[in-house]
């Protein structure tokens, strides 16, 4: 039977999970050509080549794709099949947020399951990107298996050389083989660092977890080098080594890059899981709840800044290590801490819904004048009124948070629990009251059916220069219009019309008799702007 504490975890992670999944088109970058791909196999395409407008794109392996094509093809019915596919990431999210709960009772005992699925969801720099159709919220369920496994293994290694494997597949096939390295080097260390897994079983858990994870990492990539050997050497080094063998000195900074963003990205979890590092050092660091989530943690960065690119989103996988690290601080701060938390988690979510109410009524009802006319200058082209169901939703989330803030007695764990609903509210205000909003801009529709309706009734074929990934996919979905890109050789075609992405103060017309037919971009975009040439008929 499922207790009361559990049933309150599901029903917030719930609460943080669902909105922003619906409502809003792909937004650029990751979103709009991640949804390419998965267009591409609901018209058809072939999963073992992953194609976006019609060629080739073999940036991540396919299992978020299938599995947002089978989620748009099963809500089809209701939903837009971008909004269909978005679900996917919804289920991922699920995903994470139970195995993340496991590991923390496996390392710390049946209570402190809840404890470490809110530390995670509270994490400010996953609550926007956890919402996005992006391949990486499979790889993080796929973390979150192996973290589990990895716990699991003293008291039951069958079952955790079951996760490792399948939480390691998992992620491979999602994002590729950054997560297998990570992991494997996990695994090799953890028995270095600490007797729990200097154990009799644990060779059987690796054993069993290489015959999990072979499946996951051999079958695709065996398909893939069958049907196009030359596509696997481009993923294969392309998409994955490259990015650690072939980088220009100097390039490597990422351990300063992401030093520099865990501050606010990983806020508090990071604090937390320095006061249990500080408040371990007497009884010891050689215990599974900390040896596990350091390890994981540092091999991670280690990984991430050897690499050549570094980017906000890639620091995803650091958050599970932290959350887990962190679990054990809120019992041990002390009580001037966990009161200062509480009332800042309080006054500053207060503020902030009394802030968006007071923005939404400036941007739907016009009331502040001179807010309004402000919004709709930022963000021109938005058409506002009065919505029930937005507004419903965003009283309904100002309630929960009220009753959250009314109903929790002073325990060690309130200013866990406050923070995690300031966060889902503050989330679920700013995706029901201004998702359409923000949606006006970041979506490439309008831009699209604009270009769309610019185009002759006959024409052969459409070129592009120096068009995005993003932009192509839209164009695909949106308008139906395929092109083709001039920078790759094999997709270069002399057609009648040349789509040129540039920018709106610089206009460079290409060289040939070229006569421009149509310009246009998305509302208050200042950095993009889209240029449609024809070639006059000799």
């Amino acid at each position: 039977m499922i207790s009361f504490r559990t049933l309150l975890l599901v029903l917030l992670c719930a609460a943080w999970i669902l909105p922003g999944l619906i409502g809003h088109d792909p937004w650029k970058p990751d979103e709009a050509h991640t949804f390419g791909v998965v267009y591409e196999i609901l018209r058809g395409g072939s999963w073992v080549v992953p194609t976006l407008a019609g060629e080739p794109y073999l940036d991540k392996p396919p299992l978020f794709y299938l599995s947002a094509a089978a989620a748009a093809k099963a809500f089809s019915f209701a939903l837009p099949l971008h909004d269909a596919a978005r679900l996917a990431t919804g289920f991922w999210m699920a995903v994470t947020f139970a195995f993340i709960a496991l590991t923390g009772r496996e390392l710390y005992g049946i209570r402190y399951g809840a404890v470490s699925a809110l530390l995670l969801l509270g994490c400010f720099g996953f609550v926007v990107r956890a919402h996005l159709l992006i391949t990486d919220m499979a790889m993080l369920a796929g973390f979150a298996m192996a973290y589990y496994g990895f716990a699991a293994v003293p008291r039951q290694p069958v079952v955790g050389g079951f996760w490792i494997g399948t939480g390691t597949g998992i992620a491979f096939l999602a994002n590729g083989v950054f997560a297998p390295v990570v992991l494997g080097a996990t695994a090799l260390l953890l028995p270095l660092l600490c007797r729990d897994w200097r154990r009799r079983g644990t060779l059987a858990a690796l054993g069993i977890a290489f015959a999990a994870a072979a499946p996951w990492l051999v079958v695709w990539p065996a398909l893939l080098y069958l049907r196009a050997p030359q596509l696997f050497d481009a993923w294969l080094w392309d998409a994955n080594l490259a990015h650690y063998f072939r980088t220009q000195p100097g390039t490597r900074a990422g351990i300063l890059y992401y030093l520099g963003i865990l501050p606010w990205y990983a806020f508090p979890v990071w604090l937390l899981a320095l006061w249990t590092l500080w408040g371990a050092r007497a009884r010891g660091y050689a215990r599974p709840a900390i040896i596990l989530p350091v390890t994981g943690f540092v091999i991670t960065l280690a990984v991430l800044s050897a690499s050549s690119e570094a980017r906000e989103l890639y620091a995803l996988p650091l958050l599970l290590p932290l959350s887990l690290a962190a679990v054990a601080a809120p019992e041990t701060l002390p009580r001037g801490a966990a009161g200062a938390w509480y009332w800042f988690s309080a006054m500053t979510v207060t503020f902030f819904v009394v802030v968006f109410w007071f923005y939404w009524s400036g941007l739907e009802l016009g009331v502040p004048a001179r807010l309004h006319e402000h919004l709709h200058r930022i963000r021109p082209g938005y058409p506002p009124g009065f919505r029930w169901l937005p507004f419903a939703l965003g009283v309904s989330y100002s309630l929960f948070w009220v009753a959250v803030l009314a109903s929790f007695r002073k325990t060690p764990m309130r200013p866990v629990v406050v923070w995690g609903a300031g966060i889902t509210t503050i989330w679920a205000l700013m995706a029901t009251l201004f998702l359409g909003w923000a949606d006006n801009v970041k979506s490439y529709r309008s831009m699209a059916v604009s270009l769309q309706k610019a185009l002759p009734r006959k024409y052969d074929c459409v070129s592009s220069r120096d068009l995005g990934d993003a932009q192509r996919a839209m164009l695909h979905y949106f308008a139906g219009i395929v092109t083709y890109r001039e920078e790759a050789p094999s997709r270069k075609r002399a057609c009648e019309l040349l789509l040129v992405q540039g920018h709106p103060q610089v206009e460079v017309n290409p060289p040939g008799r070229w006569k421009k037919t149509w310009e246009g971009g998305r509302p208050g975009d200042k950095d993009e702007r889209y240029r449609l040439y024809r070639r006059p008929k000799k």
